[in-house]
């Protein structure tokens, strides 16, 4: 009886909070609203977690004071009177080294780790229950090796020269994607959308037949079809097709026909991504993807995290194809490649 009791509460519970909920005209959940999707958890599990996919309260308290510390320290004022850095840059790992990049003062990933029910998350991805992707295929290994082995060590010579094949600064739809400002870096507009280092904030719009996901990172907008019909395989698109429908009060979102590099990290034009969208009485949004992609990764992988309603604007994210960078990435491969052509017709220089 007591069991019947218990279960007959939460029903009531959960009726209550769906009454709660703001809804369309058709009686729909309404999506519509901004959302700040910034969080410290990583879409991957660190290793020393293992199968655990809860922080402590303590583990989440120290995580966000460790990376509030290291934000304070990067806001530090710099010695206007420093040297230059050296030839080839400082040799950091990352955006930040080599020949320098963004300061702590651009970066917006959160201050705190995601919590769903409230537990803090070791990680984005939940399947496997390792929190990481799975292992790639031999197929989807030799595709990242081909692709990394356009990126060589910036040595200040050409050394794309000495390989076969067309080479990585021949024309400028020989880089990527994101640095050309196509399409954005990290899988930030998706599918699946994840959180980066920096403007994480998604907007949506909803009408009777469509939603639209704008997301702050390259201005990608994500139109989403309701209760359409994909097209035929040959027509392909850098965030692919996406179809949704209602599962009660849950948007669940197909997409599939991507070209062969999506957004998301590794991915192939094999891609076939599902999304759940779920409105919360508090006004969040719960989110949930499964990735399965049979050419790439050996097994389907998912995640969820929340996005919490912001009442901040989404700004512009001004950055554009043939902008002075692109045009300068090319341009200095040219004088690399004079560089090493006048080197080979008189090697004492």
């Amino acid at each position: 009886m007591k069991v019947l009791i218990l279960f007959a509460a939460l029903l009531c519970m959960s009726c209550l909070q769906a009454e709660q909920l703001p809804r369309t005209p058709e009686g729909r959940p309404d999506l519509t609203g901004t959302y700040d999707v910034a969080t410290l958890t990583p879409l991957e599990r660190p290793k020393a977690y293992g199968d655990r996919l809860y922080l402590s309260p303590e583990q989440a308290r120290k995580m966000a004071d460790d990376v509030a510390a290291l934000k304070r320290a990067g806001d530090q004022i710099s010695d206007p009177t420093r040297s230059a850095p050296p030839a080839g840059g400082d040799g950091s790992p990352g955006a930040a080294g080599n020949v320098g990049g963004y300061n702590s003062f651009w970066i917006d990933n959160g201050d705190q780790a995601a919590s769903l029910g409230g537990s803090f998350r070791t990680s984005i991805i939940i399947d496997p229950p390792n929190g990481r992707r799975p292992p790639m295929t031999a197929q989807g290994s030799r595709r990242m090796a081909e692709f990394f082995s356009l990126f060589g060590k910036n040595t200040g010579a050409a050394w794309w020269l000495d390989r076969p094949g067309p080479g990585p600064y021949d024309n400028m739809e020989m880089r990527p994607n994101g640095e050309r400002c196509l399409l954005s870096f990290g899988s930030t507009s998706g599918p699946p959308m994840l959180p980066a280092l920096y403007n994480n904030m998604k907007r949506i719009v909803q009408t009777n037949d469509t939603v639209m996901i704008m997301a702050e990172m390259i201005h990608d907008a994500r139109v989403v079809r309701l209760n359409s019909k994909h097209p035929p395989e040959h027509i392909r698109y850098w965030m692919g097709d996406s179809i949704g429908f209602w599962e009660g009060d849950t948007l669940v979102v197909d997409t599939r026909n991507f070209r062969e590099r999506p957004a998301l990290y590794g991915a192939d034009a094999n891609l076939h991504v599902v999304e759940k969208f779920t409105l919360l009485a508090d006004g969040n949004l719960h989110y949930q993807f499964t990735v399965d992609n049979p050419t790439v990764w050996q097994s389907s992988w998912s995640g969820e995290y929340p996005w919490p309603a912001s009442s901040d604007k989404v700004y512009e994210y001004a950055c554009h194809e043939g902008n002075y960078a692109l045009g300068n990435i090319l341009r200095g491969a040219r004088l690399l490649e004079q560089d090493a052509q006048a080197l080979v017709a008189d090697p004492s220089g």
